[in-house]
C-alpha cells in the first residue's frame, strides 16, 4: 500500500462525492484486517510501528469519507480547492436571514421546552440538508464546480452546527 495515496485510493473506491457507504464500510474492513497492530503483536518494533501508522492512517481515512461534509472538504483540497472556511465566512443575507430564523425558532423551542418542535425543527433541518447535499453532489460530481461547492460547504458547515445545537437541546430535555 501507498501511504501517499488519497483516501479514495487507499480504498480503491472512485474520488467522488457520491459514495457507496456499503462499499466503503467492507474495503474498511478488509484494510483494517490487513494492517491492524494485533496482527503485527509478534513482528519486530519497526513493523509494529508502521502497523499502528498504517491503522491510524485508515481510520483517519474511513472517518474522512464516511461523513458528507468531511468528504466534500476532502475533495476539494485534494483537487486543489481551498474551502477557506476559516477566513471566508461571507454568506449571502438571505442565508444569514435564515439561520437567524433557525437559530430564533430553536432558542423558543428550548426555552419553552418544547420537545416535540425540536424534533420537528431537526426533521425539517435534516430534510433541508438532504436537498443541500443532493446539490453538492451535483456540483461536485456532475459540473466539477469547486468554486460553488465550496460556497455550499461552508453554508452546510454553518446547518451542522445548527443540527448540533438543536440535538443538544433535545438531549437537554431529555435528562
Amino acid at each position: 500500500m501507498d501511504f501517499s495515496a488519497d483516501h479514495f485510493s487507499l480504498f480503491e473506491l472512485p474520488r467522488a462525492f457520491r459514495l457507496d457507504a456499503a462499499a466503503l464500510d467492507a474495503r474498511y474492513r478488509e484494510v483494517q484486517a490487513q494492517v491492524h497492530p494485533d496482527r503485527f503483536a509478534n513482528a519486530g518494533d519497526a513493523e509494529r510501528r508502521l502497523s499502528l501508522q498504517w491503522a491510524t492512517r485508515v481510520n483517519e481515512a474511513y472517518h474522512t469519507l464516511k461523513k458528507p461534509l468531511s468528504r466534500a472538504r476532502y475533495l476539494l483540497q485534494v483537487s486543489g480547492h481551498d474551502v477557506a472556511a476559516e477566513n471566508n465566512n461571507a454568506m449571502p443575507v438571505d442565508f444569514l436571514i435564515e439561520q437567524m430564523e433557525w437559530r430564533e425558532a430553536v432558542s423558543e423551542a428550548r426555552a419553552a421546552a418544547e420537545q416535540h418542535e425540536l424534533e420537528h425543527l431537526h426533521h425539517r433541518l435534516k430534510q433541508n440538508m438532504g436537498e443541500r447535499y443532493e446539490e453538492l453532489a451535483v456540483l461536485l460530481d456532475d459540473s466539477h464546480d469547486e468554486a460553488q461547492a465550496a460556497d455550499r460547504v461552508r453554508r452546510l458547515m454553518f446547518l451542522e452546527k445548527l443540527l448540533a445545537e438543536i440535538d443538544d437541546a433535545i438531549a437537554s430535555l431529555e435528562e
